[in-house]
């Protein structure tokens, strides 16, 4: 069960906030994502990261499945050589 998030309002110099910008673009994150990744590892760096703090939520395009294992070579696929419906 994934718990709320809390909002906040940060006011930051734009020159901090483009720069900001710019690294979360370099490493395919919002800058929102980026603050947070920043804010997570100086309190882990610090020893201030609670226990309890849920992980960073994965956002964007689900993972590849896997692809269908090919068959033995030699060995026909299920589907090989049955009749087709136009037939």
């Amino acid at each position: 069960m994934a718990t709320e998030r809390k909002s906040i309002l940060l006011r930051l110099d734009p020159a901090v906030h483009d720069a900001l910008a710019r690294w979360a673009g370099d490493e395919l994150r919002s800058t929102n994502a980026q603050i947070e990744f920043l804010l997570r590892r100086a309190l882990s760096d610090a020893g201030r990261l609670p226990g309890g703090a849920g992980r960073i939520p994965r956002r964007g395009r689900p993972p590849k499945s896997p692809a269908p294992a090919e068959a033995p070579e030699g060995v026909a696929p299920p589907d090989a050589g049955a009749p087709s419906d136009d037939d």
